[in-house]
């Protein structure tokens, strides 16, 4: 349970998507305008991670991997299909991320219309792959491991589009230069931010 706890921590803290590998930028950036729609995107990936990753586990450790076969008989044991990784790894997540689209535009049409384009494009947002990739090359000992570094990832990655999103929100009533209006100010307060989060590599985990 520890050992759970701690990839979970370090997932939102530690190695957060996009303070720590700045994945998943594009959407960071556009839909933090406001707290309402940054929201529905962070849970929305959330979910996305939290269902993909485990089912991406599982293929890669029973099906992908060299010698995954196994199970199967000993004529399978020599497969070798970890050359189809990365395509499986999209399907699944598109296959989700429509799952997801579906949904958003039946139960809240109003966030369906304010996330626009970015919804469906969580299929290709580079943190939700990225997830997947670094699930294979962090070797988790079981899918409790894989499940609990996807949620910390996806809350991570919500932390810091509801933070972003919040400041941009209060920005409306300040001062700010003009030539820095916009992504100027926006790219400074990411930074800045990404540096508060580097204060959380001094935990010992």
């Amino acid at each position: 349970m520890e050992n759970l706890i701690n990839i979970f921590v370090k997932s939102v803290f530690i190695d957060n998507m996009v303070f720590a590998y700045f994945l998943g930028m594009c959407s960071y950036l556009a839909v933090s305008k406001t707290v309402k729609t940054a929201m529905g995107l962070g849970i929305a990936v959330t979910f996305v991670l939290l269902v993909t990753l485990p089912i991406n586990y599982l293929l890669e450790n029973y099906i992908l991997k060299p010698g995954a076969l196994a199970w199967a008989g000993e004529s399978f044991a020599e497969l070798d299909f970890s050359f189809l990784s990365f395509i499986i790894f999209i399907a699944v997540i598109a296959s989700i991320v429509q799952l997801v689209e579906m949904v958003v535009e039946k139960y809240s049409p109003a966030l369906y219309d304010s996330l626009g384009i970015f919804l469906p494009l969580i299929a290709v947002n580079c943190a939700i792959l990225g997830g997947s990739l670094f699930m294979q090359e962090k070797n988790f000992l079981n899918i409790g491991e894989a499940t609990s570094y996807a949620l910390g990832s996806g809350i991570g990655w919500l932390l810091a589009i509801l933070g972003l999103a919040a400041i941009r929100e209060k920005l409306q009533y300040s001062n700010v230069p003009g030539p820095l209006k916009g992504l100027g100010i926006t790219f400074i307060i990411t930074g800045l931010m990404g540096i508060a989060f580097m204060s959380f590599l001094g935990i010992k985990l």
